[in-house]
């Protein structure tokens, strides 16, 4: 069965294909010549994923599954959430995200954080959503050059490095991502 993943992102669409049952065909959005940006205008997380995920079943009439992902920042009330990839504006780059979220937490010693994966699939016209949490805390400097994003400062509950640090392979395994895509997986093994 061919399943879409509304992403472009190479290294999501591996991650989440070496964890989903091989009787699925995981396509991208390149695969199926969709190239039209596609709406994320929720105030939540799960609203973003569900937006995306309805989007790309309505347009192509397809089984498929969009993902949204947001740190959470204890001591900022939960910013950047939603807005985590432009938090520091429109056009901004991961670094500038980074730079923000340090400056912002400067002098804070509440440096509780979690990132949140939630992923929409639709299935037969029906919406099921899977959630991914993983808590841990925001370092006061990056550490780490792997990953992207908000990984060389975000440090996991019970690991000593950041996830800039960590090798893709436990990485995988233990981040918000990987834990909603296992719930992803267990579910659809019903099909």
């Amino acid at each position: 069965m061919k399943l879409i993943f509304a992403t472009n992102n190479k290294h999501k669409l591996e991650e989440v294909t070496k964890i989903i049952n091989k009787r699925f065909k995981i396509v991208s959005l390149k695969d199926i010549e969709c190239f039209e940006d596609i709406p994320e205008t929720q105030n939540t997380i799960e609203g973003n994923a569900s937006q995306k995920s309805h989007y790309i079943y309505k347009k192509y009439k397809m089984n498929c599954f969009a993902d949204d992902t947001g740190l959470e920042i204890d001591a900022l009330n939960g910013e950047p959430g939603v807005y985590s990839a432009r938090y520091a504006g429109e056009d901004c780059s991961f670094e500038d995200n980074v730079k923000k979220v340090l400056k912002k937490l400067e002098g804070t010693k509440n440096r509780n954080a979690q990132f949140k994966t939630v992923i929409s699939l639709i299935i037969n016209g029906k919406e099921h959503q899977f959630e991914g949490i993983i808590k841990g805390k925001i370092l006061n400097k990056k550490k780490g050059n792997l990953g992207f994003g908000y990984d060389p400062i975000f440090q996991p509950e019970n690991y000593k490095k950041t996830f800039a640090e960590l090798p893709s392979e436990i990485k995988n395994k233990i981040s918000h991502r990987g834990i909603a895509t296992k719930k992803l997986a267990d579910f659809l093994k019903s099909f």
